[in-house]
C-alpha cells in the first residue's frame, strides 16, 4: 500500500448510503488516496468500508478509528482481512481505545488501563487464526495514539499511528518518538473561510465535543495550552491551533507545516462552512491531488 500526502477525512453518516458511495467516488475521481471514516454512534465502521469499497476501484478506505471495546480481537484482525481480500488491499485498518465516555459511558464497557488492553489486544490480533482465503499482503495497521506511551507502541507493533485534533507541533513531537520508519497519519480540520467571526464560530461549534474529552485536553495542554483556553468553548488561540481556516493558501501554509513535520499523510477533515455534519467539497476540489499533482509516498 502507498500513501499519498493527501488523505481525505469524512463524516459521511448524515448521507444515504446510496449518496455515500456516490461521494466515495467523487473523492476517488479527485485523486485522494484514503479515504478515513470514522466510527462513533452512527454506522458500523466495517460495514461502512464494505460498501465503500464495493463502490469504488481504486480507493483506499480507512477507519478512523475502529473502537477496540466494540468488537473482540478476533473479530477485529478477521474482519481487516476480510475487506483486504475483498478489496484487492484497499483496506487500512485503523485502531484505538477512543475515551472513556464513549466507552464506559455510552457502550456500558470498562475502560481501565487503556495502554495495558491495546498492548494485550494487539497480542490477541497477532495469535487470531484465520482460515478464509488471505489477502495477498498484511493489513496496515495504525493507531489513533497521542500520548507517548501509546505512540511508541503502535511505531513497534504497528505501522504508524493516526493522531486526531492536532497541531503541527504534535506531528513533530511524535515523530521523534515513533522514529523515520513509521506512518503518521495526521488528521487536520480545515475550514475554507476568511472571515475570523464566522470561522471560528463554526469551528468551536464543531469542537464542542472534543475539547470536553480528557485524553485531547491532555494531549493539548503539553503543547502549551492551559485551563483558561479550555473555557467558553476554546480560546482564539486554541480554536486557531487545531483548525486550518482562512483562504487556500493559509490552509496550505498548515497541511505543509504537518508535512514538514514529519506527517507521511495528511488528513484533511473538510468542515462544512454553516456547520453542518458533511464535507465541504469546496475543500476537496481546492487541495485534489489530480489538480494539484501532490506526489505519492511508499
Amino acid at each position: 500500500m502507498q500513501l499519498a500526502k493527501l488523505g481525505a477525512w469524512c463524516f459521511l453518516d448524515a448521507m444515504s448510503a446510496a449518496d455515500a458511495a456516490d461521494a466515495a467516488r467523487r473523492i476517488e475521481k479527485l485523486g485522494y488516496g484514503t479515504l478515513w471514516i470514522p466510527e462513533a454512534v452512527g454506522r458500523e465502521v466495517f460495514a461502512s468500508a464494505a460498501w465503500l469499497l464495493a463502490s469504488t476501484s481504486t480507493l483506499v478506505v480507512a477507519s478512523g478509528i475502529a473502537n477496540i471495546y466494540a468488537r473482540d480481537a478476533m473479530t477485529m484482525a478477521n474482519g481487516a482481512k476480510t475487506l483486504a481480500e475483498q478489496s484487492g488491499g484497499r483496506f487500512l485498518l485503523g485502531i484505538g481505545v477512543s475515551h472513556q465516555p464513549l466507552v464506559q459511558g455510552l457502550r456500558g464497557h470498562s475502560w481501565d488501563r487503556p495502554y495495558t488492553f491495546m498492548r494485550e489486544y494487539l497480542d490477541a490480533m497477532d495469535r487470531a487464526p484465520y482460515s478464509s482465503f488471505p489477502p495477498s499482503e498484511a493489513v496496515p495497521i495504525v493507531v489513533g495514539a497521542l500520548h507517548p506511551r501509546m505512540l511508541a507502541l503502535a511505531a513497534t507493533r504497528t505501522k504508524g499511528v493516526h493522531p486526531y485534533l492536532v497541531p503541527p507541533e504534535h506531528t513533530a513531537f511524535t515523530r521523534n518518538i515513533v522514529g523515520p520508519e513509521a506512518w503518521i497519519c495526521t488528521e487536520q480540520k480545515v475550514l475554507l473561510q476568511t472571515d475570523a467571526t464566522k470561522a471560528r464560530a463554526v469551528a468551536r461549534q464543531t469542537l464542542a465535543m472534543y475539547l470536553g474529552l480528557p485524553n485531547y485536553r491532555r494531549n493539548l495542554e503539553r503543547f502549551g495550552f492551559v485551563d483558561a483556553d479550555f473555557e467558553n468553548m476554546g480560546s482564539d488561540r486554541l480554536i486557531d491551533a487545531v483548525v486550518a481556516w482562512g483562504d487556500e493558501k493559509a490552509i496550505e501554509a498548515r497541511i505543509q507545516a504537518h508535512i514538514d513535520a514529519g506527517a507521511d499523510q495528511v488528513c484533511i477533515q473538510p468542515m462544512h462552512p454553516d456547520g453542518l455534519p458533511l464535507p465541504d467539497w469546496r475543500v476537496l476540489e481546492a487541495f485534489a491531488p489530480a489538480k494539484n499533482g501532490h506526489t505519492t509516498k511508499a
